[in-house]
């Protein structure tokens, strides 16, 4: 991995991890605003507890060594939170400002899972034809 890939991997993981920790306490207290946004998608209220947690062991999994099978599902579940917000947003015709934020986690999912450090890869074992 070159140094430039580093570099990219651990300031989008760095910036992902502190949105979705950040995103994670505001669901879990409850923040009035967050519950309104909920209401206004359709959602219930218990399930920013739901999100909130998984983003929280998510952030945990992606930033400790090894596990490298748990860091694909921790990915996978923040691609389809924020694609999911994204959408939720759209579909009700939220301005696009409402977007912004799960646009962003989106894109730093992406490009953390992209970049990371092949001992944070799930790799496949070569088939052997004998």
């Amino acid at each position: 991995m070159t140094r430039k890939n580093k570099i990219i991997y651990w300031v989008a993981t760095i910036w992902l991890s502190l949105g979705m920790v950040s995103t994670a306490i505001v669901q879990l207290i409850g923040v009035e605003e967050e519950m309104d946004n909920f209401i206004k998608l359709g959602y219930p209220l218990y399930l920013m507890t739901i999100i909130g947690l998984w983003k929280l062991l998510g952030v945990i999994a992606i930033l400790i060594p090894k596990f490298s099978l748990l860091k694909e599902w921790a990915y996978a579940g923040f691609f389809f939170a924020m694609s999911g917000a994204a959408l939720s947003h759209l579909v009700i015709g939220d301005e696009a400002a409402a977007l912004f934020g799960p646009l962003l986690l989106l894109v730093l999912t992406v490009v953390s899972w992209y970049f990371r450090p092949v001992d944070r890869k799930v790799i496949a074992p070569k088939p052997s034809f004998n």
